[in-house]
């Protein structure tokens, strides 16, 4: 099967989503799809897997993935395939799969993060003027509005929500098909010695109770609120509880709220870090208090290494957690004093084995593999009705 693969970028430094794509190619390529992959990302090819680069040449981002979109429509329109299928957002495509969920739902969720209607309103009057949101809104709606669209892939429930509110697409449209990661595959011996190794660099003691947060928008994803309830948790005399705290996000301001709530010395800002895995094996609980995640990866690789999560609502990947059996699920993410309390409940080491065993065995259902298979037969389907129109 000759398959086109448009993925504006594919570098994994830029997020879960860039992750994804990159594990999601290498299961193609193991099942023998012939790869063509339009890009912004410089890669080179392979026998099965054809690197166009495309360049978006142009004074702004927005304007380059403007240009970008132009370009592969272009060429696309030349080409002879199987199948398109389209992460980024194009015209034309067969598949459309928007991992990092609606922009509608994206630009909604944004304005949550502003607690005050004062400031949910001007940050309304503000989007206005913000030509990427404006123009990422209408290349969905002229895509999603489109009867003739193509085929619309939703890694959660969340996503098909989303798609329905926004947009009223029909079920017929929609096809769910779960995010997926790669499982954890070390042995005991290498997860023993990750532990030893970090918790010695970070001078994390054994009876310690080690948190990640693992994110490159720190706003977003709840990193205020998790401080705060860290700040909390020290106030009722907690004090065995530290955190590592991993991403792109660091700025001095995150320092000085810190120190401002009294628990800079319980906080490691790790910054962006290949270890990500180690860290899981160090580690005895992630948060991810999200204000929006389609469905984040952090919480399902933690998951698949055996960790209990604690995340929001608003994170299709809670769809996965049987809240207080496999992880828990706060409805608020601004309910600081909830995530302090499922904090308090996991310094138990019964209760953390019990929803890190239970989390490891949902996990299966989650694997990358699986998630290739699915899309895989899509992409069957999808060939087999193009073929069928074409005669007609």
């Amino acid at each position: 099967m000759k398959v086109a693969l448009v993925a504006e970028w594919m570098d994994p430094w830029r997020g879960g989503a860039e992750t994804s794509t990159q594990q999601f190619i290498h299961h193609l390529l193991d099942r023998g799809v012939e790869l063509h992959i339009f890009t912004r990302s410089r890669f080179s090819s392979t026998p099965f897997m054809q690197i166009h680069t495309i360049s978006g040449a142009s004074m702004s981002r927005t304007r380059r993935s403007m240009t970008f979109a132009h370009r592969v429509q272009r060429l696309l329109r030349n080409g002879s395939f199987d199948t398109i299928h389209a992460i980024s957002p194009i015209k034309g495509a067969d598949i459309y799969q928007p991992r990092g969920g609606t922009a509608a739902e994206t630009i909604e969720r944004n304005l949550a993060l502003r607690k005050t209607l004062a400031g949910r309103s001007l940050k309304r009057c503000a989007n206005v003027f913000n030509f990427k949101q404006r123009y990422l809104l209408t290349m969905e709606r002229e895509i999603l509005g489109n009867d003739d669209g193509p085929v619309v892939v939703a890694i959660s429930e969340y996503v098909v929500r989303q798609l329905k509110k926004h947009h009223g697409l029909p079920d017929e449209r929609i096809r769910l098909i779960y995010n997926g990661v790669n499982p954890d595959e070390s042995t005991e011996a290498e997860k023993a010695h990750d532990r030893a190794t970090i918790r010695e660099e970070y001078k994390i003691a054994e009876h310690d109770i080690l948190v990640l947060l693992v994110a490159h928008n720190f706003r977003l994803k709840g990193v205020a609120r998790w401080m705060e309830a860290l700040s909390m948790l020290l106030k009722r005399g907690i004090g065995n509880v530290r955190c590592a705290l991993i991403g792109k996000g660091e700025s001095r301001h995150w320092h000085h709220l810190a120190a401002q709530l009294g628990i800079r010395q319980r906080i490691s800002f790790v910054g962006p870090s290949d270890r990500v895995g180690a860290f899981h094996h160090a580690g005895d609980v992630l948060v991810h208090p999200t204000y929006y995640d389609p469905c984040s990866r952090v919480v399902l690789e933690a998951m698949s290494a055996g960790l209990p999560c604690i995340t929001t609502r608003w994170d299709g990947a809670a769809e996965m957690i049987e809240d207080g059996v496999s992880g828990y699920v706060i409805d608020d993410p601004w309910d600081v004093s909830a995530l302090a309390e499922r904090i308090e409940r996991l310094r138990q080491p019964d209760i953390r084995q019990a929803i890190g065993t239970s989390a490891k065995q949902v996990s299966r259902r989650i694997g990358m593999e699986r998630h290739a298979d699915e899309m895989l037969a899509l992409y069957e389907e999808s060939s087999s009705t193009a073929a069928t129109q074409s005669t007609r």
